[in-house]
């Protein structure tokens, strides 16, 4: 349908909490279809509504190893393992820049699809990767926040050097 615009770091829209999706319409039907046209037109893994700007609770993976994109709303972490692991994050809204972050390698989520319906999935390896980057992110948390104080600042340093 549309590539949206991208909401860039240091954006506050990245650091609001979203709002849960009430409403199971047209109007969400769109903006998943946007969200997934606009990640792959940034060729991104991952994104959120608040990506775009649009504080709802709203995620689009589209993994390599997976048959088709997944949308998920409203979703929750509803359980993680205690292993964890460390893997590059990135973000599409801070483009260029990476690092390693520590997270669990196996999470249980709770969350709807875009009929409403209440599912809950188990997933591991890169898909529970970016499950929690992107619920993180729905949460007002950005990637970022995951670091060392010195590691964000050095990485913040870099992107607005990249910036110009």
């Amino acid at each position: 349908m549309t590539v949206r615009p991208i909401v860039f770091f240091p954006d506050q829209r990245l650091r609001q909490v979203a709002v849960p999706v009430r409403a199971f319409d047209n109007a969400l039907h769109t903006l998943c279809t946007d969200l997934l046209d606009t990640l792959r037109a940034v060729a991104g893994l991952g994104i959120t509504a608040p990506h775009i700007g649009i504080g709802l609770r709203v995620t689009v993976l589209d993994l390599p190893q997976s048959s088709a994109p997944r949308i998920y709303i409203n979703p929750e972490i509803i359980w993680h393992s205690q292993t964890c692991t460390q893997n590059d994050e990135g973000s599409i809204s801070m483009p260029g820049i990476s690092a390693p972050v520590l997270r669990p390698t196996a999470i249980k989520i709770q969350y709807t699809d875009l009929h409403g319906n209440m599912h809950i999935e188990e997933a591991s390896g890169l898909h529970a990767i970016c499950l929690q980057h992107e619920i993180d992110q729905l949460n007002g948390i950005f990637w970022l926040q995951k670091l060392s104080s010195l590691k964000r600042t050095r990485l913040i340093a870099r992107y607005e050097k990249r910036r110009g």
